[in-house]
This record gives structure tokens, C-alpha cells and sequence, in this order.
């Protein structure tokens, strides 16, 4: 049975209801950054680079539009737990779902309001690539 990209994001939502302050979700999202396999030296090129993070993110893609999968990194160790959260709600789904979509759990678990002004732009521009692949796809089919 495939998740919905929605069933993800409210996943998320209750794993960060179960930290009671701010510094324990920065802990976590450190965490799970950690354990994003690294990507190749040959991916970590500027056509694979995010435009817009202060930090270096690269995002690759691969699939089609009937499933898209997703691998990233970053040098900035909470950045790489914003992207694990990324690829936890797209990758593995359709550029129609993905497109679809609304990141709705950004604001639900407060990172709206805890992100630094860069790190919200990178997010920003994190998920806007994500969707841009989906859309590439999505009008190649």
C-alpha cells in the first residue's frame, strides 16, 4: 500500500509533538540529517546545486512522472534534517502528487516561526526545486 504524501506530513506533525521545546526538534532534525546517505562527488555539481540556501544543498532526481525519487545533502548539519524531511514526504511519489500538494506540515510543527530567514528561503527554494522537478516531468509525459 502506497502512503499519501499527506499520512507523511501528519507523521511528521506527531513526531515533533513529541519534543517539548525547540532545541530537542533541533536535535532531531540534526539526527535525522545525519543519516542521509551521501551522495556522490559526481552528483555534488551546480546543475544538481539549490539555488537560494545559504548553506550547499544538492538535490538529485531521478524516476519518472509515474514515481520520482529524490536523494540530497547539505554542509549544514539542520539543513540536512530539513532535507531528510523532504525527501520522507516526495520521493517515492508522482510528479501529479507531488504537484498536488501543499507543505502544510511546515507550519503545523512551528518551523515557520523557528527557522532563521535563510533557512526558511532555503527551505523555500528546497521545496520550489522539488516541485520543479515534478513539473519537468510532469509536462514531459
Amino acid at each position: 500500500m502506497k502512503i499519501n504524501i499527506d499520512i507523511t506530513q501528519q507523521e511528521i506533525v506527531e513526531t515533533f509533538e513529541l519534543f517539548d521545546d525547540w532545541m530537542d526538534r533541533y536535535q532531531y532534525l540534526i539526527d535525522i540529517g545525519k543519516q542521509l546517505p551521501q551522495l556522490d562527488p559526481g552528483e555534488m555539481t551546480d546543475d544538481n546545486l539549490v539555488s537560494g540556501c545559504q548553506s550547499q544543498v544538492w538535490l538529485v532526481a531521478s524516476g519518472s512522472s509515474e514515481k520520482l525519487t529524490f536523494r540530497a545533502n547539505s554542509d549544514a548539519a539542520i539543513v540536512s534534517g530539513l532535507i531528510a524531511l523532504l525527501l520522507q514526504i516526495y520521493s517515492g511519489h508522482s510528479a501529479a502528487e507531488i504537484l498536488d500538494s501543499k507543505p502544510w506540515f511546515v507550519e503545523k510543527i512551528g518551523l515557520a516561526d523557528h527557522l532563521s530567514l535563510t533557512r526558511a528561503n532555503g527551505l523555500a527554494s528546497m521545496l520550489a526545486k522539488i516541485r520543479g522537478y515534478a513539473q519537468m516531468v510532469d509536462n514531459n509525459s
